[in-house]
């Protein structure tokens, strides 16, 4: 996604602040998938869309409330809260203070301002990548549904937890028995596989090709694995240094603000890869495989 179709969706948000939006609708207006959208708007941003068009909501009454005779009832309805009461609750978490203090002299409120977007490029940092080109390729996985809320939320261990599930079940030793010895590497797949919906499909499997036994793939199907297919692409290969996941998070970061306006390649819909090596290199919690095309 561009700085341009950022900044779109922002002024898309702005135009219709009062209705009944969320970052599906951001997604449509700017003609992005949702998953995609949500994904790179939160990583450039620092925060989801929806979150922004709550907190620009929160601001907006606050300042209505206090320069008008907007009534606290009608402020709820008009920022897209279902009852006062839950507008009061979400008032006070943003602000700290209720509607009703709001509106008298003295009142201590949050200023939240619309978003613009700039990337600043400042000397001396250095992103190493490689670009790559994969085929078609097959993957035995173990697969599971996501929603698109949880991307960049720092609170959020849904899928760190999914790999600790696989571990403790022994699903993924199984995957790598398949493979013959020195080339058991573990793929993380991430895919929006789902248009226009609110998931996204994250698994976790070996590479399918002549080092894979058949009939331990077949022997697996049978026990709720999955067929993960990717498409031709070309890729931004990154190495993550670290010792804990949140070192992808922070490639992913790099990756928007730094190397896609740099270079002008942006993400493609196909699936990205995180690659664990089974001899990695010390240091290197995994490699990031995004999917791009040139602009």
């Amino acid at each position: 996604m561009s700085i341009q179709l950022i900044q779109k969706a922002i002024r898309y948000m702005e135009e219709h602040i009062c209705e009944d939006i969320n970052y599906t609708d951001v997604a449509n207006s700017i003609h992005m998938s949702n998953y995609n959208f949500h994904r790179t708007f939160s990583f450039i941003a620092g925060m989801t869309a929806n979150e922004y068009i709550r907190n620009r909501r929160l601001t907006l009454a606050a300042q209505e409330l206090q320069t008008t005779d907007l009534s606290v009832i009608d402020a709820a309805y008009k920022y897209g809260y279902e009852s006062p009461e839950s507008f009061s609750k979400a008032f006070v978490r943003f602000h700290g203070s209720t509607p009703k203090q709001a509106k008298k002299p003295g009142a201590k409120l949050h200023l939240f301002n619309p978003l613009v977007i700039k990337i600043i490029t400042e000397g001396g940092s250095i992103m190493d990548y490689r670009m790559e080109h994969r085929e078609p390729q097959r993957f035995l996985a173990m697969v599971r549904a996501f929603s698109n809320e949880i991307i960049n939320d720092c609170n959020d261990h849904n899928i760190p937890g999914f790999w600790t599930e696989c571990f403790d079940k022994n699903l993924v030793e199984p995957m790598k028995q398949i493979r013959k010895e020195g080339k058991r590497d573990i793929y993380g797949l991430c895919s929006p596989t789902r248009e226009n919906e609110t998931h996204f499909d994250y698994g976790i499997g070996v590479i399918i090709d002549e080092d894979t036994d058949s009939a331990g793939v077949k022997k697996l199907l049978e026990n709720g694995y999955t067929i993960w297919k990717t498409k031709a692409a070309d890729y931004a290969v990154f190495k993550c240094p670290g010792a804990g996941e949140d070192c992808i998070g922070e490639t992913w970061t790099k990756f928007f603000k730094e190397f896609s306006p740099q270079t002008g390649y942006v993400q493609t819909d196909d699936t990205d890869i995180e690659i664990y090596y089974e001899k990695g290199e010390e240091g290197i919690f995994c490699e990031l495989w995004v999917p791009v095309r040139k602009i």
